[in-house]
Parts: C-alpha cells; sequence; structure tokens
C-alpha cells in the first residue's frame, strides 16, 4: 500500500534520530498533538504495540558438552511456535500456495513448554533448560531506516471537504510555536505523503512549463525574426494564468498542483496559435504598405472571427468536465459530480478559463501592443514614412483570401 502512487494518508510525518530513544517519546508527543487540531482524523503511528519479546540465549560452550546445536535447538522452538516448514500444497480451488508445517498440538504449545522441550543430541534426548536461557525483552516491531537512521512515521487523515494543505501549514505552524523545549526538539521532522508527492509535481510542472517556452521561443524567433513579437506572444501566455485562477475562483475548485498544471501547459499552445495568426496577419498587410493603425483594424476585422471560433468551440468543448457531466447513452441518463469526471475538472477548467481570458487578450490587448511597438519602432529609427515596402499582388492575395 505504501509503495504505489498515492500511497498512505494524505499527511505523513517521518521523525528521525541519531538516538533511537528519542522516538517513541517524540512520536507520542507529535501524535497528541495532531489529535488537537481540528479536521484531522484517523491519526496514527508507526510506534510497536506494547509486549514482550522472549530471546532465547544459547550457551554454546555447555551446548556442546550434549552434542547440540544452534539448528537443533531452533527446529525445536519451531515446533512450539510457528512449526516447521516441510512442503507447499496448492488445492484445485486456490491460487496461491498452502504451507504444509509440522508442530506440536495445540495443548503442547505454551511457553511453559519451552522449558521442558526435549531434543534429540547424541547423548540423547536432552532438556535444552540446561544450556538455554530465556530473556524477556520489549517488543521492538518492525524497524525501519532512512539515511541509516531509525525513524517512526505518524500518519493521519483529513474530513471531506478540508484541503490538506491547509492542515499542512497548521502543523507547521504549531511545530515553529511549540518546537523549542519539547521531545521534538532532538529529532529530525520531514513531510512526505501528499506534501513530498506535490513538491516533486510542482518541480517537474515547472521544469516542463520552462522548457516549452524556450521551445516555443526559439521557435517565434525564427518566424518572425522580431524579438518584441515573440514578447508579446510569451506575454500572452504568462498572463493567460491570470483566467486559469479566475476559472477556478468563480467555480470554487482549488489549485491542483498536476492537473492544473497540465491545462496551463496545453493552454499555452492554444493561445501561441491565436497569437501567431493574429501578429502574422498583421505583418502581412504592413508588408503590403498599410499604416499602422488601418493594419491592426483590418487585422482585426479579418480574425476576429477564426480566433473567437477557436475559443468558443474549444471552451463548449470543455464545460461537460467542467461541470462534471456524465452522459449515459445506454440509460439515457445525464448525472453530474460523477466519479470518471472528478480527475478531468480541474484540467478543463483552467484551460476554459485561460482561453476564455486570452481570448480578449489576443484581440484587445495584443494590438494595442502591436501599435505601440510599431510607433516606437519608427520613432526608434526616426523616420515617419512606411516600415515595410508595398507589394501590391501580396495585398490582393491577403484580401481575396483572408
Amino acid at each position: 500500500q505504501e509503495d504505489g502512487p498515492g500511497a498512505g494518508k494524505p499527511i505523513k510525518i517521518e521523525i528521525s534520530a541519531r538516538d533511537p530513544a528519542l522516538l517513541n517519546p517524540a512520536a507520542a508527543e507529535l501524535v497528541a498533538a495532531l489529535q488537537t487540531i481540528a479536521g484531522l482524523v484517523d491519526i496514527e503511528d508507526s510506534r510497536p504495540l506494547p509486549g514482550i519479546d522472549w530471546k532465547m540465549v544459547v550457551d554454546r560452550t555447555q551446548a556442546s558438552r550434549f552434542g547440540a546445536d544452534i539448528t537443533s535447538v531452533g527446529n525445536g522452538v519451531q515446533l512450539i511456535t510457528n512449526g516447521i516448514k516441510v512442503a507447499e500444497y496448492r488445492p484445485n480451488d486456490a491460487d496461491e500456495e498452502l504451507e504444509i508445517r509440522i508442530r506440536f498440538p495445540t495443548e503442547s504449545r505454551g511457553l511453559d513448554q519451552l522449558d521442558q522441550l526435549r531434543i534429540q543430541t547424541e547423548v540423547g534426548l536432552v532438556p535444552i533448560s540446561l544450556f538455554v536461557k530465556r530473556i524477556a525483552q520489549p517488543r521492538v516491531g518492525i524497524l525501519k531506516r532512512s539515511e541509516e537512521r531509525r525513524v517512526l512515521t505518524v500518519q493521519a487523515g483529513v474530513e471531506e471537504g478540508i484541503l490538506v494543505d491547509d492542515k499542512l501549514k497548521e502543523i507547521r505552524a504549531w511545530l515553529a510555536q511549540n518546537t523549542a523545549g519539547s521531545g521534538l526538539e532532538a529529532v529530525t521532522l520531514t513531510f512526505k505523503g501528499e506534501d513530498k508527492e506535490q513538491r516533486e509535481a510542482e518541480a517537474f510542472l515547472s521544469r516542463a512549463f520552462m522548457t516549452a517556452l524556450f521551445i516555443i521561443t526559439l521557435i517565434l524567433v525564427a518566424q518572425f525574426n522580431n524579438f518584441y513579437q515573440t514578447l508579446l506572444i510569451l506575454s500572452a501566455v504568462i498572463l493567460s494564468t491570470i483566467g486559469v485562477l479566475l476559472g477556478l475562483l468563480i467555480t470554487q475548485q482549488p489549485f491542483g498542483i498536476v492537473m492544473c498544471g497540465i491545462g496551463v501547459i496545453a493552454l499555452a499552445g492554444i493561445v501561441v496559435n491565436n497569437n501567431i495568426v493574429l501578429i502574422d496577419t498583421f505583418n502581412i498587410l504592413r508588408t503590403e504598405g498599410l499604416e499602422m493603425r488601418e493594419a491592426v483594424l483590418r487585422t482585426c476585422a479579418q480574425r476576429l472571427r477564426p480566433v473567437l471560433l477557436t475559443a468558443v468551440t474549444t471552451i463548449l468543448g470543455l464545460m461537460p468536465m467542467v461541470l462534471a457531466m456524465n452522459i449515459d447513452l445506454v440509460t439515457r441518463q445525464i448525472s453530474f459530480g460523477a466519479p470518471s469526471t472528478q480527475w478531468w475538472t480541474q484540467l478543463a477548467t483552467s484551460i476554459a478559463g485561460g482561453l476564455a481570458f486570452a481570448t480578449l487578450l489576443t484581440l484587445v490587448l495584443t494590438p494595442c501592443l502591436l501599435v505601440l511597438g510599431g510607433q516606437a519602432n519608427v520613432a526608434g529609427r526616426g523616420a515617419g514614412g512606411q516600415a515595410f515596402p508595398r507589394r501590391a499582388w501580396e495585398r490582393e492575395k491577403v484580401v481575396s483570401g483572408m
């Protein structure tokens, strides 16, 4: 359960120390602290349950006098405890093999039977009590280590409707105020579980987003041969994240690192495409010799419908997932909030909200920035004439084809 994705409980704190004696008191103190925080449920830790383990200490010198060895003693003890495995058998109606073990009857298996146990040696049956001592020790349980240190784990779940991140902030705030002078000061606390998975996913998606922006920048510079227009398109990609946050705010959904992060990366491709269409048409019209203002107006008029159709059809196609709608064609029923749609709600909301906001940027802000950039370019050259030579045949092609 603890090795797969999303394993264990959402909140998982690992306690480690060089001195193993400090772990149990620190774990008890941390569990008591988590119990005082509202919203946490099913709090548990990996401390061993109270109990006694019996250690069998063999006096090798004394055992050698009777011709006994460790193996014969171990086999004899197994007859009283778990039994000696002799074979395996799989019935016809079972998928797993069953172990065949030999051990004493129930009435002959007990702690007092260890003292009366006799094993076969070279001199005959000898009681093991002659050379074996039983020593009671506190039960240790399963020992776990991380980076060569003994560790204990404290886990907790959260109530339905409560964000895990909010509870993690409360736990960190409590630790910052109450760790000094307590048993937790001498140990190391490491947050695992969902918090670790989110940090790893956030680091991966951040690298993926920056890599995507770098590749997009190379392609745009090669296409337009203009750094200003390239930065203009990249700014639209970055500003589209405002629409992502607004969409999640309107639908009252939390920002999920994985699904929303993937949505932002997917949104970048759509936003870049709309801006490329707009800016490329503007460049062609300017090459034809149109004035700056006229070129921008004609670009918006020609590219208004393609940009709007792209945005509207994409948003409408995502609305069933945004609304968590599930359509069953067999029973002809429509349900909302089905489990199969919950995975994709944040992804669809991120793309739909970001695209709606980016469309306004493409149709309003991008043309304005094109005019400002063109005017700055003309002023920098010290000329008020046309920045591009006129090509009548290309202008006819643009007007007739677009």
